[in-house]
């Protein structure tokens, strides 16, 4: 199977060996002096702006809204829940929603509704 190339010759088909730059002849010159490198100018640091009170941010896409009406003891004084989920589904918009209410502390609930919000 030997077509007679030599391994420079198929490095040289397959684009693998790049010709080498032509090596330039030294040229006795005078030696060119170097000027030395400007230092870098010291950065300046911007003061931090007063402190502001944030304005709200505004939620990028839909949202759902979901009210509950909780309370912490069975037949207890029943307080009105209300958690926004960026999620899109309805189920895992009150599984958070549940989550919340664990952390809060309530134990029993109703869901009253599942809103979509713009």
């Amino acid at each position: 199977m030997s077509a007679g190339f030599t391994e420079d010759d198929m490095r040289r088909a397959l684009g693998l060996d790049l010709p080498a730059a032509p090596v330039q002849p030294e040229v006795e010159a005078a030696p060119a002096k170097v000027a030395p490198a400007p230092k870098p100018a010291p950065k300046k640091v911007a003061a931090p702006a007063p402190a502001q009170s944030p304005a709200p941010k505004k939620r990028s896409g839909p949202i759902l809204r979901v009210t509950m009406r909780v309370t912490k003891v069975f037949d207890g004084e029943e307080t009105l829940f209300v958690h926004d989920s960026k999620d899109l589904s309805r189920f895992n918009a009150e599984q958070e929603a549940k989550k919340a209410l664990a952390k809060a502390g309530f134990k029993y609930f109703e869901l009253s509704s599942i809103v979509s919000v713009d």
